[in-house]
């Protein structure tokens, strides 16, 4: 008999590259256009597996939800796993799976997408031009050639990102927890600590998972630390930054600009069409209205590769669950 899982959160694109890698017989998917939170867990009942994305709410109620309805799996279609209350699964003796690694050349690819756009205001003279605007004031840029960047983490994406902007001949500054000492003396990368990382970077990427520790490091803070005229690049998670911050810093001119793929609030946004609606969200709004600030919809990892290598890890966690071999890619608390 098959094993029975419940998609939530799904998309077109989600069944198309899940129905085409799920070649077998011993994995059914239900797919669910709902996002897991307390009310849509009732849609669980029935399922051995749950696969959840970025913006499900897995906390220990739903948890305990889940346990009551028989789940055995909680299995991520994504690298991230803060949306999980991992303590409480453990304490339910359900298995938290995850896909860590399915193309970081995607989201570093954007994160240097998001740098050049804002540098040389792409997405501003792409509106002009509509409009038969061919002015060029305003539009200014600088060479990325001979700057500084701030690379915070230097995980798989990060040094994509760094190898790429070595080709620019960029400068190359990173901190790291436990960084790859080998690879950055192959490149030149100068490890620093983070108060280096603000006050020397004309751009600083941020590639670090959202912990207690990292929550909101982008701050008032760190932001007065910083070089005057600082980019800012998010590809990471959207609490990373301290929006209100952030802002801030815009107004004074102490942040040049600023690009982000992610939002603290973006649960409520995100994968959605709200065309029609009104945005509640204060500071998305402003955000939003800033011509120095490019926010795009959570889509760095959004490439044909990456989904395609996100299905086979994510079907592969399941199975090996089904087979009772070791969980290779296990979170635990």
């Amino acid at each position: 008999m098959a094993i029975q899982v419940g998609f939530y959160d799904a998309k077109n694109y989600d069944r198309t590259v899940f129905n085409t890698s799920n070649d077998g017989e011993d994995i059914e998917i239900h797919y669910f256009g709902d996002r897991l939170n307390e009310e849509s867990v009732r849609l669980s009942k029935g399922m051995d597996v749950i696969c959840i994305f970025v913006d499900d709410t897995c906390d220990s109620r739903v948890i305990e939800a889940l346990k009551a309805n028989g789940v055995r799996l909680i299995a991520l279609r994504c690298a991230g796993f803060n949306n999980v209350d991992l303590a409480a699964a453990a304490a339910a003796g359900i298995p938290v799976v995850r896909v860590p690694a399915y193309s970081p050349h995607a989201v570093a690819e954007y994160a240097v997408t998001l740098m050049l756009c804002l540098n040389r205001k792409v997405y501003r003279s792409t509106n002009r031009t509509r409009e038969w605007n061919f002015k060029l004031d305003g539009l200014m840029g600088f060479d990325m050639y001979g700057k500084t960047v701030g690379i915070v983490g230097l995980g798989r994406i990060a040094r994509c990102v760094a190898e790429i902007l070595h080709g620019f001949g960029m400068k190359i500054l990173a901190y790291d927890l436990y960084p790859d000492k080998a690879f950055a003396e192959k490149l030149g990368i100068e490890l620093v600590d983070l108060d280096e990382i603000y006050r020397r970077s004309d751009i600083i990427t941020l590639h670090v998972p959202l912990t207690p520790q990292t929550r909101y490091m982008i701050n008032n803070v760190s932001i007065d630390k910083m070089k005057p005229g600082v980019m800012i690049i998010n590809t990471g998670r959207g609490k990373l930054i301290s929006s209100s911050a952030l802002i801030e810093g815009l107004r004074s001119r102490k942040v040049s600009c600023a690009g982000l793929d992610v939002y603290e609030d973006e649960q409520k946004y995100f994968y959605e069409d709200l065309s029609d609606s009104m945005i509640s969200d204060d500071k998305l709004s402003i955000l939003l209205t800033m011509p120095n600030v490019i926010v795009t919809s959570h889509q760095a990892f959004f490439t044909k590769e990456a989904l395609e290598n996100i299905a086979h890890t994510t079907l592969t966690n399941i199975r090996d669950f089904i087979a009772g071999k070791p969980l290779v890619n296990e979170v635990k608390p």
